[in-house]
Parts: C-alpha cells; sequence; structure tokens
C-alpha cells in the first residue's frame, strides 16, 4: 500500500499541482520494472525511448514520464507513466499496434514488473 501511495504521490508531482477541487478523468498508467540481469544501460534507454514514441503512435496516450526520481520494489529500478484519455483508451492500447512495437524492445529485457492504473 505505501507502494501505491508513493506512486501516486510521484505522479502529482510530475503532473504538476492541480486544484484541490479538479479530478481528472484521464487513466494514470504506472509500471515499476525490474530487468533482466545482464540488461544493459543501452537496452534500457533503448526501451524507455520506446516509451516516449508511444504517444505518436497511439492517439490515446496525452503524456509520458519516463526519468523516474524514486523506485521502490525488491530490484525495480525504473517506472514509466503513461496518461490515457480515457478508460477506454487504455483498453485499447492493450494488444495495440503501439504496444507491440514496444513490446519488441521491452519484453526481451524485462524480468518483472508492476502495473497501477488509476483514476477518479
Amino acid at each position: 500500500m505505501k507502494q501505491i501511495i508513493a506512486i501516486c504521490l510521484l505522479v502529482a508531482s510530475l503532473a504538476g499541482t492541480l486544484p484541490a477541487a479538479e479530478k481528472p478523468s484521464t487513466v494514470i498508467h504506472v509500471v515499476t520494472i525490474k530487468w533482466k540481469d545482464g540488461t544493459t544501460p543501452e537496452q534500457i534507454q533503448k526501451a524507455l525511448d520506446g516509451v516516449n514514441t508511444l504517444a505518436q503512435m497511439y492517439p490515446g496516450i496525452q503524456r509520458i514520464w519516463t526519468r523516474a526520481l524514486k523506485v521502490q520494489g525488491p530490484g525495480m529500478t525504473h517506472a514509466v507513466v503513461m496518461e490515457f484519455a480515457s478508460e477506454k483508451g487504455l483498453k485499447e492500447y492493450a494488444d495495440s499496434a503501439a504496444q507491440k512495437k514496444w513490446y519488441e524492445v521491452y519484453l526481451p529485457i524485462r524480468a518483472e514488473s508492476i502495473t497501477h492504473d488509476i483514476t477518479n
């Protein structure tokens, strides 16, 4: 539970401050990542660069964050955040051409990941 709260606070700090009364209807998709042993910094950077291109490939993604300031969890070293326009956009992203293209680079080097999807 502490990890989820920390991730929510991280996302809020990265997204900027919102007025207390505002509750966005977008969906925040947070993925914490543990890489396979032997994964090089260049491979990790290529996977993170791939996340940055997802918004160009999939119109349902509004914002991307790839520079994690703090990541919790055993072996987890990186986190990425995608902001989707809606729950429908998140659901349609699964198995989309954009996700499959990114997975070509990401899945071969991913040992484990934990995903959190958050909205109002």
